[in-house]
This record gives structure tokens, sequence and C-alpha cells, in this order.
């Protein structure tokens, strides 16, 4: 049956449309009309996210848990957040093509053209305010942060990628990442290191088993984009996304710029302020002010060192690129970690 007999089998007079592409359909469930003007802000196979005016609405990842995406989303409603995580417009999810759809109000992000002034110090004092609040206060039952489960899905992507699986190492002269257009790889710096540095995580830190019991509220994914400010935050800086909410370990917040420090992608002077904001406002993760933070931080900033680079190497081979600086120094800091023994759980080496 072609469409002409079935739209006059179903009476109407017109063929009936395609259905609309995800973000439009997103900006319709969120004004409530059929076409509205909106502002694509990420498309990723984790979520998908659009701009109507002052209204942000969010598809979550079609595997997310719709229970602890709803735990997730009133423990961002409650007040005893208020300050510290952007309140969402609902505090239920609703349902689109299958997908968790969240509404969130619109807050300005981080000036990505002016990392001079990158609010280190914000961060640092909206964790610490995280990680310090009671967890009995909080409606439940409290989700695990998925920190790790972040991980693990970074290694299936590189894995789907074309890179090699964490057994075996791969035949002789297959590439680490396919080509670049106009030629060239990356020579020495391929999938198998990512899986190298990755065996010397404990299996927790790659959510292949629960993390150990025990921890305070994590965000989960921090990095300098999920922060906003503006009239939706009080004017303050204010923690965004929920997806990954949940008790864990608070070093693994404290992960991203922890990598990104020791491998020479943040400097030492924001690595010392954000550390220092941290100790400052009483967070709990990196011990007191004057002591070695990475006993407590090197597992966690592993992980993220190891997510960082399988995300860099799994990009890179679907779009058949060169790796830039930035990604190049984090599977460079790969090489570096796949020498340390299997399993460490033990502090960083000097």
């Amino acid at each position: 049956m072609n469409q002409e007999h079935a739209a006059r089998r179903l009476g109407k007079g017109a063929v009936p449309a395609p259905a609309a592409p995800l973000p439009a359909a997103l900006a319709a469930y969120a004004t409530g009309e059929p076409e509205p003007a909106y502002r694509l802000l990420a498309e990723r196979e984790d979520g998908t996210v659009v701009r109507c005016g002052q209204v942000v609405a969010k598809a979550h990842a079609a595997d997310s848990d719709p229970e602890e995406l709803a735990v997730r989303m009133r423990i961002a409603a409650d007040r005893a957040l208020a300050g510290v995580l952007l309140p969402p417009l609902r505090p239920a999810a609703g349902l689109l093509r299958g997908r968790p759809v969240s509404l969130w109000p619109y807050g300005d992000p981080v000036d990505a053209e002016r990392p001079e002034d990158a609010p280190w110090e914000a961060a640092a004092e909206l964790l610490a305010a995280l990680h310090r609040v009671p967890l009995a206060a909080l409606p439940g039952p409290l989700p695990a942060m998925r920190g790790p489960a972040k991980l693990a899905r970074a290694l299936r992507r590189l894995a789907r990628a074309g890179g090699p699986d964490r057994g075996p190492r791969p035949a002789a002269g297959s590439p680490a990442v396919p080509p670049a257009p106009g030629g060239g790889g990356v020579s020495g710096l391929g999938p198998q290191v990512v899986w190298d540095a990755a065996r010397t995580l404990p299996a927790w830190a790659r959510g292949e088993v629960p993390a150990p019991g025990g921890g305070v509220l994590c965000h989960g994914d921090l990095h300098l984009g999920q922060l906003v400010r503006g009239s939706a935050a009080g004017g303050g800086w204010r923690l965004i996304d929920v997806d990954d909410l949940g008790v864990g370990a608070p070093a693994w917040d404290l992960a991203r710029p922890a990598a990104w420090y020791a491998a020479g992608v943040l400097g030492g002077g924001a690595w010392g302020r954000f550390l220092g904001a941290y100790r400052t406002a009483g967070g709990p993760a990196a011990g007191p002010a004057g002591c070695d933070p990475w006993p407590a931080l090197d597992v966690a900033a592993r992980a993220l060192t190891v997510q960082t680079a399988a995300l860099a190497l799994a990009k890179a081979a679907e779009n058949r690129r060169r790796l830039d600086d930035v990604e190049r120094l984090m599977v460079e800091s790969c090489a570096r970690i796949a020498t340390l023994p299997p399993g460490l759980e033990g502090p960083r080496p000097a």
C-alpha cells in the first residue's frame, strides 16, 4: 500500500509527513508548538539537548534507568541542593519516542574562548558542597554514581571503532588509528596502550563489579561544561547534568582536572587554585591542605585518563582523522600508566 492510498484509507487528503528529527520533536515537546525555533546544543549517543528560548530540553540515553533518573531529578529539585545543582523545571521526566525527557532552565555556560577566566574555584566549591550533603536528607533510594559506567561506555565505543579488545594484542601490521585523509596515522599511540592502561585499574573503576561501599553524593561527570550561571541560577554558578549523579568515591569528581594536570593539559596554577578551593570549602576527597592529594586521587585520575583517551581514539577512528594535541597528550599518559602493575590501588608514583 503506497502513502497516498494509506492517506485515503485514513480519511485524510494528504500524504502523512515523515516523523520529525529528534531535536525538532524535542523542541516541540518543550514548547507545545508544532514547529518551534530551537538551537541544537548537543547530539550524542548518551543524550540530545536543545534550547528553546529560556528552556532547555534533554532526551536522555535510550538505555537510561527510568527509576534512577527519577531519583536523580528529585535530588536536583530538593532544597538540600539549592545553590549547588540547577533544579529542573519539572521534577519528573516525560517520555518521547521511548526516551526519557527532562526540562531545565537555560543558564549561560563557561566561555570556552576565555580559558583564563575558567571558574575553577567555583567548580571546586560546588563539588565540596555536593560532597558534604547528608545522604539521609535526600530522596531515595540513592543510585550509585555512574562514573565507572562512563569509562566502560568509552571502552565499548573504542572497541566498536576498531580498537582491539582487552585481551589479545592486535595482529601485526594493524593500524592504531585509520589514516586521516591525506595519509598518516598515530604511530605508537594506538588503542592497545589504552587497553593496557585500563588493565592497571581495579575492576570496580572499569565498571565491571560494584564499587566499594560507602561514599558521598557525587556528580559523576564533572568538567567545565557542566557549569552554568544566570538568572535561572540566581546569578551564581550551578552544576548541571544529573545523569551520573549518585553515591560514590568523591575523588571521581576531582579526577578529570587531576588527569589533565598530570598529562600537562591543565597548568599548575589552575590545578592549585581548584584543589585549594576544594580543600578550603571542606571537600573530603583530597585530604587536608599541605598533604599529598595523589594517594586519594590516583585511581580515579587514571580512570579518567583512560576514558578520555579511549574517546579520543574512537572519535579519531570514526572520523578518520589524526589526534589533536590534547588528545595525543592523554593517549601518551595512557602509555605511561600502562607500565604500572595490573589492578593497582596504591598511590601515584612520583
